[in-house]
């Protein structure tokens, strides 16, 4: 434990020194482009794999073809989201089983996406949280990040409208379906039920529905994600209030750090990092110990500054 005479001078500088390296290395800032390019990756890997793969069989697929390589992708797109028409389906065991594996490769990359989806809004959580104790005004850090996703929320939102408006032009005039069932189309395709009587089935049809459908799908799924940071925001709000209202040094955190004041011992700000970091369970003992080891294998080299 250090005396009060060894530590006082620098008390400030190392508290500050220290909580800005848990800020940078403990809790990365999370990263929404960094989600877009996992989506962006698996999605085309799905559907390069599955375009090859169908167009080569696809003779083997039944319904109402048009052009090999546009019902190829067409069939990926519709599988994958789980809109699934059923205007094109497979027809031999071979077709089946692949569209098997496809239909379940398509889920295991929306499930990767929802639990990436989920890190980031943690993550954001707990570096607003960090960025609360390290000093930041409370009022600041909820303006940035409020702000921001109602932001996001507005911009999806009219980004989706714009998906549902061009997506029922389109398939009136082009698909030839009146105002109501093409607006039907639209709102079961977005929604992924994708009943089977109204899909596209022109090859000028198919080769917008193949960016439509991925593009609104997606755009739904986004407007919902910010959505849910809002509600994050909103609790973590509460949170926040409840930890700035918190005294950080209790007696009790004292009487844990065996702090003697009688002896002129004080709590050194390296100290309280490792008392709070092992309460909030970030470390452990053992991790102390390992750490410990390294410095003295380093002193005993006699390195110049240790």
């Amino acid at each position: 434990m250090a005396s009060s005479d060894d530590q006082k001078p620098r008390k400030s500088t190392d508290s500050k020194k220290l909580v800005s390296q848990a800020t940078d290395h403990s809790f990365p800032k999370p990263s929404y482009p960094d989600l877009l390019i996992l989506i962006a990756i698996a999605f085309s890997t799905y559907l390069i794999v599955g375009t090859i793969c169908f167009y080569i069989l696809r003779g083997q697929l039944k319904g109402k073809t048009t052009n090999g390589f546009i019902d190829a992708i067409y069939f990926c797109v519709v599988t994958m989201t789980t809109v699934g028409y059923g205007d094109l389906k497979p027809n031999t065991v071979l077709t089946k089983l692949l569209a098997c594996l496809f239909t379940f490769s398509g889920m295991a990359i929306i499930a990767l996406i929802l639990t990436k989806a989920a890190d980031y809004i943690a993550l954001k959580q707990q570096f607003s949280l960090i960025e609360a104790l390290h000093g930041t005004p409370w009022r600041t850090i909820d303006t940035k990040y409020k702000h921001k996703t109602k932001y996001n929320i507005l911009i999806a939102s009219i980004v989706l409208f714009v998906f549902v408006i061009t997506g029922t032009v389109f398939l009136i005039l082009i698909e030839g379906l009146d105002i109501v069932d093409a607006f039907y189309c639209v709102c079961s395709t977005i929604s992924t039920l994708g009943y089977y009587d109204k899909s596209f089935s022109t090859v000028w049809g198919r080769i917008f529905g193949v960016v439509w459908i991925l593009g609104s799908t997606l755009c739904l799924g986004q407007l919902f994600l910010h959505v849910a940071e809002l509600v994050v925001d909103n609790n973590l709000r509460e949170m926040v209030k409840l930890v700035l209202s918190k005294r950080l040094v209790t007696n009790f955190d004292l009487e844990e750090a065996k702090v003697d004041e009688e002896e002129g011992e004080v709590f050194s700000a390296a100290e309280f990092v490792l008392h709070k970091l092992k309460e909030m369970g970030k470390i452990n003992e053992e991790d102390i110990s390992f750490v410990l080891k390294e410095f003295e294998t380093l002193e005993e080299s006699k390195i110049s500054g240790i």
